[in-house]
């Protein structure tokens, strides 16, 4: 853990004052003065890339200029800034973009529930919909996912370390085995994983005596956030929505993180052309500002009025600026950035796991991309490769922050660097980032 200055008197107030369970001013102790881009500059005027972007909220960056304006016209037209799910013609014009982002097949056979601002409030909502839908009992989840941090959302979420001493989480939620090539949960791997995770759920699913009740349906991430930006084989997925549609088994996408461009289609389940029930969205969708929705086929729509409520579903800034960043990226080429930047951040970071045996993985979708880091002293899994090496991620996240850039650790034991850049991150900002994140990598490696 990066070492606090305590002279700063701001700092010295929020680690005295602010709840114990603050989390991100424990990696980055720093006061954030202005930011504009993917530039952030603190009240000492020392300035840092944000490979952060708010957990991947800020689409556009810091302060677009599209999104100052869309605040600036809501005020200066004294739209509500507060309206509960009363209409507005601005919600009316936000819900019509989001449904002209879907694929062909969904636009006109969804319907829309917004949430409170944040993704957990979203899941909740999701899982409260086809709960009543469905009328079915049991929840399907994957290990290393991460749904929220509310008690549902925390119960469908494979993070232990949060939950474990929690009391009357969620019942009837099952846990079926992700995709994780490099660390193959049956040991396996060799390309061999993602088929077998297929023929291992299908077969749970038409096993009469499972153990697992009736599922209201099934939630997953195609590319797994928080649990180490973990992507999903594109065919596994197809083989997940085959056998979900089959059955009758509502599929639940989390876009929470993977949405809006971030994999580089609007929608990162469109990597695998299959059409899920429910969708859910949040962070990058308020375009910086709160905003959760849930997008899903018109014949769920079976709950009562009131089923899900929130006292701020109706934050017409958040809907200002959504607009405007949906907007943006459709009409800036952003998706075509985010491949071209994608492709010089894997490049790169390809080249870093060549030279050093302490980079085991790299691997992501589009401008979501983890760098797992390992132990190359410690004893080799059964499929050649080293430990996690937690304690190294947490190093190099320091000296990247000493360098000037901002930058996430996640996954299990906390040993993957995670990139969520802006969007709009440009090619000389990649090869920056790049650059400190290798020195930082080398300042590391010579601490050990």
């Amino acid at each position: 853990m990066i070492e606090l200055n305590m002279e700063n008197p701001l700092l010295k107030i929020q680690t005295e004052k602010e709840s114990n369970a603050k989390s991100y001013p424990r990696h980055f102790p720093f006061v954030i003065k202005k930011a504009k881009g993917m530039m952030v500059t603190d009240t000492e005027d020392k300035i840092f890339y944000d490979c952060l972007s708010g957990a991947g909220t800020l689409a556009l960056g810091h302060n677009h200029d599209v999104v100052v304006k869309a605040i600036e016209d809501v005020l200066k037209q004294q739209i509500p800034l507060h309206t509960l799910d009363l209409a507005t013609p601005l919600k009316i014009e936000f819900m019509q973009e989001i449904f002209s982002i879907l694929p062909e097949a969904l636009r006109d056979t969804t319907k829309i529930q917004f949430c409170g601002p944040t993704g957990a409030d979203g899941v909740e909502a999701a899982i409260k919909l086809v709960k009543n839908a469905t009328k079915g009992k049991s929840i399907l989840a994957f290990q290393g996912s991460y749904h929220g941090s509310t008690q549902a959302t925390m119960s469908m979420s494979g993070n232990l370390s949060k939950k474990q001493h929690l009391q009357s989480l969620l019942p009837d939620v099952h846990f079926l085995p992700f995709p994780y090539e490099y660390r193959c949960p049956f040991g396996v791997g060799e390309g061999k994983t993602a088929q077998i995770s297929a023929q291992y759920i299908e077969n749970v699913l038409d096993d009469c005596e499972s153990g697992i009740a009736s599922p209201c349906g099934m939630i997953v991430e195609t590319v797994q956030g928080e649990g180490g930006s973990i992507p999903a084989d594109i065919e596994w997925l197809k083989e997940i929505r085959r056998m979900t549609a089959e059955r009758g088994i509502p599929l639940i996408i989390d876009e929470v993180q993977t949405g809006i461009g971030r994999t580089g289609e609007m929608f990162s389940f469109e990597h695998a052309g299959i059409i899920p029930d429910v969708i859910i969205s949040s962070k990058a969708i308020g375009g910086s500002l709160p905003m959760s929705v849930v997008i899903y086929k018109e014949e769920l729509d079976q709950w009562n009025p009131g089923a899900h409520i929130g006292t701020f579903r109706g934050n017409q800034l958040g809907m200002a600026t959504g607009l405007a960043t949906l907007r943006y990226i459709k009409e800036n080429q952003v998706m075509d950035n985010v491949k071209a930047r994608s492709e010089q951040f894997f490049a790169g970071l390809n080249t870093l796991q060549e030279k050093y045996e302490e980079i085991g993985d790299v691997r992501g979708r589009g401008l979501m991309i983890g760098v797992e880091v390992v132990h190359p002293q410690g004893n080799k899994d059964r499929l050649g490769h080293y430990p996690p090496c937690g304690k190294l991620a947490a190093t190099i996240q320091e000296r990247c922050f000493k360098n000037g850039l901002i930058i996430e650790v996640g996954g299990r034991h906390s040993a993957v660097m995670r990139f969520l850049p802006p969007l709009t991150i440009t090619e000389q900002e990649t090869a920056e980032v790049l650059s400190i994140f290798e020195k930082s990598v080398m300042e590391s490696i010579s601490m050990l």
